[in-house]
């Protein structure tokens, strides 16, 4: 039985939601499947990816065939990365420590990468609403100063009148 790893589509109309699951290649897109492994939200900035990396890396000892988006979401958690630090365990070119310490630093690094883009994108959208708050307070001021001559040139006109009356 060919076994690919693949996205399950959830959620609703223009707000899709995937499941990264193994599934039998013959099933449906959304149809039963062998092993759910994580779960993919692109709506987030930036997406929001859950993956079980060691049932990944199982699955893909196994013979299973990620499709292209899911080799894409493989390779960005580390999985990918895994899998081939485990290749070279079973030759003998790296040990167990030294491949989990591989590992962990690019898993540090990423994280480091990931926050940094997180900080710009919140950095960024506050810089945006300030500049709104300048724009929205320079709008307002103009409009008090257009109705402030008209304001006193009606004041002047009652005062006017009044006096013209006595």
């Amino acid at each position: 039985m060919p076994v690919k790893i693949r996205l399950q589509r959830h959620g609703k109309k223009g707000k899709p939601f995937y499941w990264i699951v193994a599934a039998d290649a013959r099933s449906k897109r959304d149809g039963k499947y062998l092993e759910k492994l994580g779960i993919y939200n692109p709506n987030n900035n930036p997406a929001t990816i859950e993956l079980d990396i060691d049932g990944a890396v199982k699955w893909l000892d196994n013979g299973a065939q990620p499709t292209d988006t899911a080799r894409a979401i493989l390779s960005y958690k580390g999985a990918m990365l895994k899998k081939h630090l485990a290749g070279g365990v079973a030759k003998g070119a790296l040990t167990e420590e030294q491949a989990q310490a591989k590992f962990d630093a690019w898993l540090e690094e990423k994280a480091a990468k990931v926050q940094a883009k997180a900080d710009g994108l919140s950095k960024a959208d506050a810089d945006a609403r300030a500049k709104a708050l300048e724009a929205e307070k320079a709008v307002n001021d103009a409009r008090i100063a257009a109705a402030a001559p008209i304001v006193e040139e009606e004041v002047a006109e009652d005062t006017t009148a009044s006096n013209e009356e006595e």
